[in-house]
């Protein structure tokens, strides 16, 4: 019988094992640039790539949404004017039509459905028994002309609006210096403009140099109501059967026509006698207990005989 001789190879331990393995992963990461990383480097772009351009959809929203707001304010802002010639509006609440319906001052048509309001813009009075009369600026107090200078004019200022200086060439309604002089003695005087303070302001420093006018009110006092500037006196915190508010344009005197005493809007008249007749007026209204019976005589009337039949009465 003849016997094949099998030559058997070793068997490889554990170690043997371990060792071919090692050497294996050594080679891949030679072959693979060093890094044993190398296999997640396309997850890692894809995951970056993805991140910028989520980055970037964000930053364009964000982009659109700032452009459209800056639309809708400069839209808002083009509601505002400047005072006759030219808010903030903080804190302000919304209240119920005080009108009912349609009013005669402004048509039919013109009902109050907005009105913005402030809480009460006057400290409280020193003397609450003494009548308070509101006085407008503009065409009641003084005319001004801005830039271009006109015949005859008092004093000039130049407020900053918007960033501009603007010229402004002011002429008193004759007989104002008399008239306030005459009423600081009976009554807290309080000028109540729809003009802006930039502009208000330095026109009543000129006007008022002894400080006979013991508040002032400006545009951001006023309430809007279906977009025109309301002085609300209700808002005041002043007695309405104690106050007279006294105003070229009747729409400013809107929520309480009943204390309003209307005057012819002043320009360059300079024979006006609106300020001789209107001191007549409060020279005889002493004896009512409701001023706004003394208002209601002296509109009625037609103003010319009023402060002489108050007098006698």
């Amino acid at each position: 019988m003849v016997r094949k001789n099998c030559k058997r190879s070793p068997a490889k331990s554990i170690r043997d094992l371990r060792s071919h393995q090692r050497r294996r992963h050594l080679h891949n990461r030679k072959r693979n640039g060093g890094d044993g990383n190398a296999p997640n480097n396309g997850k890692d772009a894809s995951s970056a790539s993805c991140s910028t351009a989520l980055l970037s959809t964000i930053s364009r929203k964000a982009s659109r949404c700032k452009n459209r707001l800056i639309r809708i304010f400069s839209k808002l802002a083009a509601f505002v004017d400047t005072p006759k010639t030219g808010s903030r509006y903080r804190g302000y609440q919304m209240l119920k039509d005080r009108l009912g319906g349609s009013h005669d001052v402004i048509g039919a048509e013109c009902s109050v459905r907005k009105i913005l309001c402030f809480e009460d813009p006057l400290p409280p009075s020193i003397s609450p028994s003494k009548p308070t009369v509101f006085l407008d600026l503009d065409e009641t107090l003084v005319h001004s002309v801005a830039n271009d200078p006109p015949a005859n004019f008092d004093f000039i200022v130049r407020p900053r609006i918007g960033g501009t200086c603007v010229t402004f060439y002011v002429l008193k309604r004759p007989g104002l210096d008399e008239f306030l002089e005459a009423l600081a003695k009976k009554f807290e005087l309080v000028v109540f403009t729809a003009g802006l303070e930039e502009y208000a302001s330095m026109v009543l420093d000129n006007v008022d140099r002894k400080k006979l006018i013991s508040h002032r009110l400006y545009r951001d006092s006023c309430n809007q109501v279906n977009g025109m500037y309301v002085k609300d006196l209700s808002r005041t915190g002043r007695d309405l059967t104690n106050a007279v508010i006294v105003d070229d344009n009747p729409n400013a005197y809107l929520l309480q026509p009943e204390n309003a005493i209307p005057v012819r809007p002043f320009v360059d008249d300079l024979w006006d006698a609106e300020l001789a007749k209107l001191g007549k007026f409060f020279d005889g209204c002493d004896g009512f207990g409701d001023i706004r019976d003394a208002v209601k005589m002296y509109v009625s009337s037609g103003r010319n005989e009023a402060g002489e039949d108050m007098a006698i009465s």
